[in-house]
C-alpha cells in the first residue's frame, strides 16, 4: 500500500483554513480537496498553466469549502488601507482573521523575498494588530511573524495579485450546521464532477472564448508548449510551484476519494498524482520530451476521472 504523502507543500489556503477553524478543523489534506483544487487543469491565453480548473481561484475554493464543511464568516474587501486596517485590528480582537491574497514577493519576514510585488497570491492568519505591527501565522513556516503596517498593507494590496481584491479576509468564523468531513466531501463529488467538465458556469472567470482551455486539452497544450520551449518565467512557475502543488493534489484527492467510496475516482486521481510527480525531473533536469510526453499521458486521464466521479455520484 502506498503512504499518503506528507510532507511540505504550499497549501497555504487550506493550512491557513485550518489554523481558523482550530479544533474543529479537518485536516488540510481535506480542506484542499473540498475547495475543488484537484478537479481538473487550466491555461488561459497570456496566464500560466496550473493544474485546478478551467476559472477556479482559491477565493472561491475556500468559500466552497467553508460552505461544505457547515461554517460562515464575514468577508470584506476593498476600502482604502486606513479603513483596511481598522476593519483587520477590529476584527482580530475577536478571534483569528484568515487573511489574502497577499502578494508573497512583498512579505518581508521571509529572508527570500526580493521586496518586489510578483502576483503570486498566499493566505495567512493575522492574530493581533497594534498601533505599528501585524502579529500572524504564515503558513509558509514562520508562526508568530511580525511585519510594520505599512509593509503588510503593501502586500495586501498588491496590483499584480488577480485573485480576489485588494484587502480580502475573512474573519468572525461560525459553524450553522454539523457537517463531518467524509460527509462534505461526498457532497463535494458534483461540483469535482462539474469542475472537470469544463467549469463551473456561475462561477468560471475564463473560458474557451476567452482563450483559455481546461482539463486535459489544457494539459495537452501545456506539452506542445514545452516541446516549443518554454519562457523563463513559465518554466519557473512549473518547476517551483504548480506541479509539486498539482501532484499534492491530486494524491490528496486520491486519499479522500478511497474514504468516500469513490474507489475507481480514486485510482484515477493516484495514477495522475504519479504522472504529474514525475514531470518534476524532466523539468529540472532539462529532458523536456520525456516530461512533455509524460503530460500527454496525463492529459488522456481527466476524462476518465470525470467519469468515475460522476459514477460515484450516481449520475
Amino acid at each position: 500500500m502506498t503512504p499518503a504523502f506528507s510532507g511540505s507543500s504550499p497549501y497555504c489556503y487550506s493550512n491557513s483554513l485550518a489554523m481558523v477553524l482550530g479544533a474543529d478543523s479537518p485536516a488540510p489534506s481535506a480542506i484542499e480537496v473540498l475547495t475543488g483544487s484537484p478537479f481538473g487543469a487550466q491555461l488561459v491565453e497570456g496566464g500560466l498553466p496550473h493544474f485546478d480548473p478551467l476559472g477556479w481561484d482559491p477565493d472561491l475554493g475556500l468559500d466552497q469549502a467553508i460552505d461544505l464543511l457547515g461554517w460562515t464568516c464575514q468577508r470584506t474587501s476593498g476600502g482604502d488601507v486606513t479603513e483596511a486596517i481598522d476593519r483587520l485590528r477590529q476584527a482580530s480582537k475577536s478571534g483569528p482573521v484568515l487573511v489574502g491574497p497577499v502578494d508573497i514577493g512583498l512579505l518581508l519576514h521571509q529572508p527570500w523575498s526580493a521586496g518586489e510585488a510578483n502576483g503570486s497570491d498566499h493566505w495567512v492568519v493575522v492574530l493581533d494588530v497594534d498601533d505599528e505591527k501585524i502579529l500572524f501565522h504564515d503558513p509558509d513556516g514562520f508562526p508568530f511573524a511580525t511585519l510594520p503596517i505599512g509593509a503588510f498593507a503593501a502586500a495586501w494590496n498588491s496590483q499584480l495579485v488577480e485573485c480576489a481584491g485588494p484587502f480580502t479576509m475573512r474573519s468572525d468564523f461560525r459553524r450553522v450546521r454539523q457537517a463531518d468531513v467524509l460527509a462534505a466531501l461526498r457532497s463535494s463529488l458534483p461540483t469535482a464532477q462539474r469542475w472537470l467538465a469544463g467549469g463551473r458556469q456561475d462561477v468560471r472567470r475564463a473560458g474557451p472564448g476567452d482563450g483559455g482551455l481546461g482539463a486535459g486539452a489544457a494539459v495537452e497544450r501545456l506539452a506542445a508548449h514545452m516541446l516549443a520551449g518554454l519562457d523563463d518565467r513559465t518554466h519557473r512557475h512549473l518547476a517551483g510551484f504548480a506541479v509539486r502543488v498539482g501532484t499534492r493534489r491530486l494524491s490528496d484527492a486520491s486519499l479522500w476519494l478511497a474514504e468516500v467510496g469513490a474507489l475507481d475516482a480514486a485510482e484515477i486521481a493516484g495514477l495522475q498524482a504519479r504522472l504529474l510527480g514525475s514531470v518534476q525531473y524532466g523539468l529540472v533536469a532539462g529532458e523536456t520530451q520525456t516530461a512533455a510526453a509524460t503530460l500527454r499521458q496525463l492529459a488522456a486521464t481527466y476524462d476518465d476521472l470525470r467519469a468515475a466521479v460522476a459514477a460515484a455520484c450516481g449520475t
